[in-house]
Formats: structure tokens, C-alpha cells, sequence
């Protein structure tokens, strides 16, 4: 199952600071989807999954929003 995160609206850096607060919740290896519409999420997530070590499976945008699928280290 993939936990839904919605910062939409939020700029940088609650996004990231969001999600590391998130992420800490879950079990390892679960999948947070990160729903943001602030152009640095893409950058930013790239930047903190590499510092984490969780894993950055992948970022879509449809529209306005970016889709950022992270999976949990662990």
C-alpha cells in the first residue's frame, strides 16, 4: 500500500520537510507518494533520497502537480 502525502500549495522546503516527517512513520521498504506543486520537488527530492538513502522510484507531473513515488530504506 502507498501512503498519500498532499503538500500541494506548499512551497520548498515544507515539502521535503514533509515527507522526512512522513517517511519516518513507515515501515521499511513502504511506498510515500509526495503530491507537490512547487517546481523545486523535483531537485529537492533528488538531493534528499540521495542524503537518506531512500529510494527515489520516480517523479511524473500531471498538470500543475508532480507525482513523487519514494520507496523507504530499510
Amino acid at each position: 500500500m502507498t501512503e498519500v502525502l498532499d503538500c500541494i500549495g506548499l512551497n520548498c522546503p515544507l515539502p521535503v520537510v514533509k515527507t522526512a516527517q512522513a517517511i519516518k512513520k513507515l515501515p521499511p521498504g513502504s511506498m510515500l507518494e509526495l503530491l507537490a506543486t512547487d517546481p523545486g520537488v523535483e531537485p529537492d527530492m533528488n538531493a534528499w533520497s540521495r542524503r537518506t538513502g531512500n529510494e527515489l522510484v520516480g517523479i511524473t507531473k500531471d498538470g500543475d502537480v508532480f507525482h513523487v513515488l519514494i520507496r523507504k530504506a530499510g
